[in-house]
């Protein structure tokens, strides 16, 4: 008897037969079957959210999942996000029911919300999300993208520019970049993510690389070494001499010279006395600049070159 209800119920695989017929059905499939009536389907959104649909129609995101669906689950358009709505449609949009609403009040909880982004949107940069200092800070998805109409070129941005997004929360950082001496974000030469991953990052403040100097690296090759004369604070950070955002000093410096070199060499060398606290003093350092004559701060290959003279 055992036997023959073996085969019958793998003839009824074979055959395609409905479980249901048999017996078998588990009790995952008549959730499934009741998850999947909780859907209203698309044209129900846009009966009601016209103003909404005629920008999201020609966003990217729109276009994709209204008209070039790839997935079973992008199929579903609009509660793909947003989740099953038939119970918010037929409450004539009086009830949310299970939807997740995506707007700085919503009561569903920002874990919830970028879990859906993240459903999709998990690999390459998105990969260490979790954990991470915006992920900590319980920063949204949608705090920096938008997907419901076309606001920037590319990253569905929710400003025009990458500088700008970022802007919305470090504004102290959108003042340095517009002082005298700055990182040519302004110019578009650059973006914040040239040095950082706002998605997350195994190092300090997000960076891209292992450390600061790594990441100045990127573009100041020729300060790398290594030098048969290192210069210690060069070695150690960038950031103890710039001020890698901006700076209203020269070069980025986070002192004029010579005061910045004073910090670390209180008296100058093989000259006169010029203390950081002595004014009257620093007037013997010649323009002002130490690097008159260590010319090679960063570094030096010389033989000679223990002071960075050569």
């Amino acid at each position: 008897m055992t036997d023959t209800r073996f085969l019958f119920r793998h003839a009824a695989y074979g055959l395609g037969l409905s479980l249901a017929v048999l017996g078998f059905v588990p009790s995952a499939l008549s959730a499934q079957q009741k998850a999947a009536s909780a859907y209203a389907g698309s044209a129900s959104c846009l009966d009601c959210h016209k103003k909404m649909a005629a920008p999201f129609l020609e966003s990217a995101k729109g276009q994709q999942l209204m008209g070039r669906p790839r997935t079973e689950h992008e199929k579903k358009g609009c509660e793909s996000c947003h989740g099953p709505s038939k119970q918010h449609a037929n409450s004539g949009g009086e009830e949310r029911g299970d939807m997740i609403v995506y707007s700085r009040k919503s009561p569903t909880p920002v874990t919830e919300r970028n879990a859906i982004c993240l459903q999709c949107h998990q690999k390459t940069a998105r990969t260490l999300w979790k954990g991470s200092a915006h992920e900590a800070r319980n920063v949204a998805c949608t705090d920096c993208h938008v997907v419901m109409h076309h606001e920037s070129e590319r990253g569905a941005l929710k400003k025009s520019s990458v500088a700008a997004t970022c802007g919305s929360c470090h504004q102290q950082k959108v003042a340095a970049i517009q002082k005298n001496s700055h990182m040519p974000l302004g110019e578009q030469k650059m973006e914040c993510t040239s040095c950082h991953n706002p998605h997350g990052s195994p190092n300090e403040k997000l960076l891209i690389k292992s450390s600061v100097s790594e990441t100045c690296y990127q573009c100041h090759q020729e300060k790398r070494g290594p030098f048969l004369w290192q210069h210690i604070p060069v070695a150690e950070s960038c950031a103890n001499c710039h001020d890698s955002h901006g700076s209203n000093k020269e070069k980025m410096l986070k002192l004029s010279r010579p005061r910045l070199c004073q910090q670390c060499h209180p008296t100058g060398h093989g000259g006169p006395v010029a203390r950081a606290t002595d004014a009257a003093a620093v007037r013997f350092t010649y323009n002002k600049s130490c690097s008159n004559c260590h010319v090679n701060i960063h570094g030096s290959n010389h033989t000679a070159g223990a002071f960075f003279t050569r």
